[in-house]
C-alpha cells in the first residue's frame, strides 16, 4: 500500500509517516509543499492514498486538491487539516475526494482511516460531519477582520510572520500590520499573549 504525505508541518508529517510505515504493510513517501507532492505524484507510480494539508504552501484550498486529483492517470486525495470548515469538507467530498482527516484525531484512529480509504472508500469523521456549527457571532470575532482572524489563526497555530504571510500569500510588512492591530484589539502585548486570548476565547 503506497501512501504520501504532504504537509508543511515537520513533526506532525515525520510523526505520520512514522506510523504509518510501522504497520508493515505501507511504503509512506512525504513531501513538505503541494509542488513537492506534486513532483512526486508525477515521477512514481500511482500511491494508492495522497494526503494533502489543505492549508500547506501552494495548496490554494480545494484547487489543489482537484488539480492532484488529476494527475498521472488519476489519484485518490484526501485533505488534512486542523482547521477545516464542515462546507470546506463537504465541497471536497463532492469533488470527489477520498476523505478528510482532522489532525485532532488519535494516531491509531488516523492510522485505521489512512487505510480505509487507500482501499478504495470515502471516510470523514461522523462527528465532525454532524455536529451543530455555532451560528450565533463571536463577541472577539466580531471585532476583527476577515484577513485578521486569519492572521491571528496562523499566530495561535504558532506559525512566525514569514509563514503566515506565505500561506496568505501577503508580504512580512503586511502581516506586520495586521499584528499591531490585533494587539490593540485584543489588547494583548504581543503574540504570546494574543494567541493565548484567541485560544482562551475559544475562536480556534
Amino acid at each position: 500500500m503506497r501512501v504520501l504525505i504532504a504537509d508543511d508541518h515537520d513533526l506532525l508529517r515525520d510523526t505520520l509517516v512514522m506510523f504509518l510505515n510501522a504497520q508493515g504493510d505501507m511504503d509512506t513517501g512525504s513531501a513538505a509543499n503541494f509542488t513537492e507532492a506534486t513532483q512526486m505524484i508525477q515521477k512514481n507510480e500511482r500511491y494508492d492514498l495522497v494526503l494533502l494539508d489543505l492549508n500547506m504552501p501552494g495548496m490554494n484550498g480545494l484547487d489543489g486538491l482537484t488539480r492532484a486529483m488529476s494527475m498521472n492517470g488519476g489519484q485518490r486525495v484526501a485533505l488534512l487539516s486542523g482547521s477545516a470548515k464542515r462546507d470546506i469538507v463537504e465541497k471536497a467530498l463532492e469533488a470527489g475526494a477520498a476523505g478528510f482527516v482532522p489532525k485532532t484525531l488519535p494516531a491509531k484512529s488516523m492510522i485505521n482511516a489512512v487505510k480505509f480509504m487507500a482501499m478504495g472508500e470515502q471516510y470523514a469523521p461522523i462527528d465532525f460531519m454532524t455536529s451543530v456549527e455555532e451560528v450565533t457571532s463571536h463577541p472577539l470575532a466580531d471585532r476583527l477582520t476577515p484577513r485578521e482572524l486569519q492572521v491571528l489563526e496562523g499566530l495561535t497555530e504558532g506559525k512566525s510572520n514569514k509563514e503566515i504571510a506565505r500561506d496568505l500569500d501577503i508580504t512580512e510588512p503586511t502581516v506586520k500590520l495586521h499584528m499591531k492591530t490585533l494587539y490593540r484589539k485584543l489588547e494583548a502585548s504581543n503574540r504570546t499573549q494574543a494567541a493565548l486570548i484567541a485560544r482562551e476565547a475559544g475562536l480556534f
